[in-house]
């Protein structure tokens, strides 16, 4: 039985991760439950789940007679280090979006939990620290849900002790991969909320139609796997069936496959070494005909030589970049500004603040704060 406590339960991954984990009440215990701001969810899910834990990070709220008692109850962004850190479980599975997925990751490290990882900016803004407290993947303390980076980890698992020579990161290319660069840059939100394959929340469905979302995550491969980042390669590939590949010094290469679906990496997590049943569609190949891929157009898509030249740079440069892409992505959704000024505004801000080395959580909310201050300054300029 795995006690799990459930970070960001109310979102897209938390909601899938509790629909496996209700597959194998044998397997599974969720111990914490924590949500933001949607109440009415979560209360839904104490019903279901009976944590001994739950919380609600954007502050108090009036907790149904029912519930009052059915677990501890906590209110306020500190809830997320309690839920992380909570000695009936064994692991996290941080679905949080934002920094505060990053102070939850190293409490729970530092209190010896395995963490299930599907929040970005860990990895973005705090990868040395993450990984100086979790240590190499092959310890299994740190283990990604991120479609992409599970196919990479399946890869490397069966690979055993054979070295990487290249990792090939697959994209959808997202609902903008055909359009002209112009008409990309005066798409509509609800054009950019269009996947084609995916289901998923609006803001990363929106980095998937930047392409922001594939910048961030070869950030997120450097640190996992500890990957050059010369030797990460984009690759496009429409069908969203191969979820990335690895390819080794003999030239042989190995590549996960399946259907779009999270269902599998969360439960890949979750339940490693063991596969499970996902309740998910099986992939049959001759239903699918073809597989395609294609080499990616940076210049309709910048977004990720913008994440290449950021991790270079090192410190608080990919900290930067990514606080930058959040606020323009929601001021995006808000209609304040055009989808091309997403790209436009993170660039400058990356261009103009240029942050050190960063040694503790402190200095990376600092760099957060002072890289989102900088964009909300020139969205207002832009509007």
């Amino acid at each position: 039985m795995e006690n799990i406590s459930l970070l960001g339960c109310t979102g897209s991954i938390g909601t899938q991760a509790l629909e496996v984990a209700a597959l194998h009440p044998d397997r599974f215990r969720i111990t914490a439950l924590t949500a933001h701001s949607n109440a009415e969810k979560l209360f839904e899910q104490v019903r279901l789940f009976k944590p001994l834990f739950a919380a609600l990070t954007s502050g108090e709220c009036e907790i149904p007679a029912d519930l009052k008692n059915a677990c501890a109850w906590s209110f306020g962004p500190d809830a997320l280090r309690e839920a992380a850190a909570l000695p009936e479980s064994d692991a996290v599975l941080d679905a949080v979006v934002g920094m505060a997925g990053l102070e939850a990751v190293l409490t729970a490290g530092k209190a010896g939990k395995r963490v299930l990882l599907a929040n970005k900016e860990a990895l973005v803004a705090g990868g040395e620290m993450v990984t100086s407290v979790f240590g190499p993947l092959k310890d299994h303390r740190l283990l990604p849900v991120d479609s992409e980076h599970s196919a990479i980890w399946q890869c490397l698992e069966a690979a055993g002790d054979n070295l990487p020579e290249e990792i090939l990161l697959t994209a959808s290319g997202g609902p903008f991969r055909t359009w002209e660069a112009d008409r990309i840059r005066n798409a509509s939100v609800s054009e950019a909320l269009g996947h084609p394959n995916w289901h998923m929340g609006s803001k990363i469905t929106v980095d998937s139609a930047t392409m922001f979302n594939k910048g961030l995550e070869i950030i997120e491969a450097r640190w996992l796997f500890d990957m050059p980042e010369d030797r990460i390669r984009v690759v496009v590939h429409p069908e969203s069936i191969v979820h990335s590949a690895v390819r080794f010094r003999d030239g042989a290469v190995l590549a996960q496959m399946g259907v779009p679906d999270m269902r599998l990496p969360i439960l890949y997590a979750m339940a490693w070494p063991d596969r499970l049943n996902t309740g998910a569609e099986e992939l049959d190949l001759f239903r699918v005909g073809r597989l395609t891929f294609e080499e990616p157009d940076e210049k309709k898509f910048p977004a990720m030589a913008l994440a290449r030249a950021a991790l270079r740079e090192g410190g608080g440069a990919p900290c930067v970049m990514n606080a930058a892409n959040e606020e323009a992505v929601y001021a995006f959704l808000g209609g304040r500004i055009s989808f091309g000024s997403i790209y436009d505004i993170v660039r400058y801000v990356t261009e103009t603040l240029h942050a050190g080395k960063l040694r503790c959580f402190e200095d990376v909310r600092d760099c957060d704060g002072r890289a989102r201050t900088l964009a909300r300054e020139r969205i207002k300029e832009i509007q």
